[in-house]
């Protein structure tokens, strides 16, 4: 069953509130960190870049979906990226990850329209990314003891 009432938003690292920054970064610690028991650190300096965005779904205040939309050469020298992608497990399974992968791809392509993406893809959800234009584009490997597959949409 789809979730209605998501308020979606896009915010740059300035734009953030401070409750904002402490929601999302909680967030990504919860799944990536402690569901997932991958010790990594989390803060990269990449949220601070001047032309990262940050793509928020909301739901009764709570923040359950999550994308951070990084410039060409941020991650990739040729690529814009998608990474972070999140959406909070009582959210799953409702087409919440649809929606935002939907809005992070619009956004990248409205800031950066001549640039194909590029991202780090956990290899289960290899089919769920190829929903999105995405093509495997190396071998597995292992990121954080997780294995992963780059992937590219032209």
């Amino acid at each position: 069953m789809p979730v209605q009432n998501i308020e979606w938003k896009t915010l740059q690292f300035e734009q953030l509130t401070t409750m904002q920054l402490y929601q999302l970064l909680a967030l990504r610690v919860e799944v990536f960190v402690v569901e997932q028991t991958c010790y990594y650190q989390e803060l990269d300096g990449k949220d601070l870049e001047l032309q990262t965005h940050h793509v928020i779904g909301y739901l009764d205040n709570k923040i359950v979906a999550y994308t951070r939309i990084l410039a060409p050469g941020v991650s990739y020298s040729d690529y814009a990226s998608i990474g972070r992608v999140i959406v909070d497990k009582t959210c799953r399974g409702m087409n919440v990850g649809n929606e935002l992968m939907e809005r992070s791809m619009a956004l990248t392509r409205q800031l950066w329209p001549e640039s194909p993406v590029k991202i780090s893809a956990q290899q289960p959800l290899e089919k769920f990314y190829n929903q999105f234009g995405f093509q495997k584009s190396s071998n597995m490997y292992l990121e954080d003891d997780i294995p992963h597959i780059a992937m590219i949409s032209p």
